[in-house]
């Protein structure tokens, strides 16, 4: 066990790049560590073996991955007697090897609302959650052994309709005890198909770092068609400095993070930005130019979308454009041209924009400025 955890903590890659999927731009000296940190398999109440988590993770190009068995729930337990909690894991540990994929351990503490789910990762063994008699752990003693292993702890779909009849994520005390006590680190705002804007307001309101996962029980495939761009598994973005476990861990703890769910990208303003800043680019093309020859003060902009996620945009500066509207879709991948009526010729020219798949808070959306140098 000590050896396959030292293994997976070593999780520099030497060979990621080769054919690796690369879904939005970083910034130099930043990375962006893509991450499902709540899956499950047939050692909780999943569908499949642990090595095909890793194989559909591998195929998808993520970086880091986590089996959360639940420790109370383990509906295939007459037929797959596992007296070690840790199985799951040193399974999908031991398989993927040299892979460009880490495995973290995790597990869920999975109580009745109040409290609720909670999903433990960067655990050291999942065996200590349970008592001398074999029985898991009540929920105070269970999060504070979390803790005691180091492990991040996130609070799962706090807005499941089987736990919440109306879809609202809210605080119960035990939850407020928690999060004063530093026992709770995250949230999930996107739970598989669902997006709460209540708790990413929680999320902000508390400083909880910021999360989205499949919570895939069955194949990956059956919930989402990857075939589909925008009907991709919800992910994790892990802002980290380096691609080590520590650092990525330290990252986590921080609040660096933001989730891609279908077309949306969700997160804290500040990490949103550095997203926006690395994936959206504007540059001027100049106001000479075949199309428009007779005009003097036509500048011809290039704005390009360099992420997997569509940009859709609303300009909210002074100047009108002479074949668009305010509202620009830009595709994934792909740039278009624009043409801004800047009445002069100008040196520079600031474009302000508001990113409206780009959710920083409740009916609240990212806000940018593309200043653009004009030769």
């Amino acid at each position: 066990m000590k050896k396959l955890k030292h293994i997976l903590l070593l999780f520099t890659l030497i060979n990621y790049g080769q054919g690796v999927k690369t879904f939005f731009e970083s910034p130099e000296g930043k990375f962006f560590i893509s991450a499902d940190l709540h899956i499950h398999t047939v050692f909780s109440d999943g569908s499949v073996w642990p090595t095909i988590r890793v194989d559909e993770a591998l195929r998808d190009s993520i970086d880091m991955i986590s089996l959360t068995e639940h420790l109370e729930y383990q509906s295939h337990l007459r037929d797959i007697p596992h007296p070690d909690r840790n199985r799951s894991y040193q399974i999908a540990g031991g398989y993927v090897k040299n892979q460009p994929l880490a495995v973290v351990h995790g597990t869920e503490i999975t109580k009745p609302m109040p409290p609720g789910h909670f999903n433990a990762i960067f655990i050291s063994d999942a065996n200590k959650f349970f008592d001398k008699e074999k029985k898991a752990l009540e929920f105070n003693k269970a999060i504070k052994e979390a803790n005691k292993q180091g492990a991040f702890v996130f609070w799962n779909h706090p807005h499941w309709e089987a736990n919440r009849k109306d879809g609202i994520a809210k605080l119960d005390p035990i939850h407020n005890e928690i999060i004063n006590k530093k026992l709770l680190h995250g949230i999930e705002v996107v739970n598989m198909f669902t997006f709460s804007e209540e708790a990413l307001d929680i999320a902000l309101e508390n400083d909880l770092t910021i999360l989205g996962t499949s919570d895939v029980h069955v194949l990956i495939d059956w919930d989402f068609n990857n075939e589909r761009e925008s009907y991709h598994r919800p992910l994790t973005f892990i802002i980290s400095e380096n691609r080590t476990m520590k650092s990525t861990s330290d990252a986590l703890f921080k609040g660096d993070t933001f989730v891609w769910y279908h077309d949306l990208i969700i997160g804290k303003e500040e990490n949103l930005k550095i997203v926006a800043e690395n994936n959206f680019t504007a540059t001027s093309e100049g106001y000479d130019y075949d199309f428009f020859s007779s005009a003097e003060s036509i500048l011809k902009v290039k704005l390009k979308n360099h992420s997997v996620a569509p940009l859709k945009l609303k300009y909210t500066g002074e100047y009108t454009f002479h074949t668009e509207f305010n509202y620009i879709d830009i595709a994934p991948r792909s740039e278009i041209e624009i043409y801004v009526k800047t009445i002069d010729k100008l040196q520079k020219l600031i474009m302000p924009f508001e990113v409206l798949n780009y959710v920083i808070g409740s009916k609240k959306n990212l806000k940018i400025n593309k200043n653009i140098s004009i030769q």
